[in-house]
């Protein structure tokens, strides 16, 4: 199995592999999106109480990083989800959403919501979302509906 390939481990946000990847990140988002309507978290948002960020390893090569942050209520958010040019289609992405998955039900969260744009930049990601069970829905938090965003929900328990 591709998994068995790469290494997780929790990310402290001091590497520059990830600082790197996260700025792509960003900017990839800023790209794609019409202005006003990126909610991607810089990485000062990214190191808030109640986000833990995982990066995903091949070697001494960063494949992915993703962040969980923690809403209250027994829910939670998939923030800043980005897999490196290297290591798209390879299974780097899903490792990492099935091991936020796990780690969420872990932490007794009853619920995983993500917001995300449209496009066909953004379609990759939906597909490997939808693959594993979340289903568009309302927004959340703080969100407001858009032309533009989508918002994608998991239930856990």
């Amino acid at each position: 199995m591709a998994h068995e390939m790469f290494d997780i481990r929790e990310d402290d946000l001091t590497g520059t592999a990830t600082r790197a990847l996260l700025a792509l990140h960003l900017s990839g988002m800023h790209e794609n999106s019409p202005p006003g309507h990126v909610f991607a978290l810089d990485l000062s948002g990214l190191q808030a109480p109640g986000i833990t960020v995982w990066s995903v390893w091949r070697g001494a090569d960063i494949a992915a990083v993703g962040a969980l942050k923690e809403l209250g209520g027994g829910s939670g958010e998939l923030k800043s989800m980005r897999t490196h040019p290297a290591y798209l289609r390879q299974g780097a992405a899903a490792f990492l959403l099935d091991h936020m998955i796990a780690e969420a039900r872990r932490r007794g969260l009853k619920s995983l919501s993500l917001e995300t744009g449209s496009g066909p930049a953004f379609e990759p990601a939906l597909a490997l979302y939808r693959s594993r069970g979340f289903t568009d829905g309302e927004p959340f938090a703080d969100y407001t509906r858009s032309s533009f965003n989508q918002f994608l929900h998991l239930r856990l328990a």
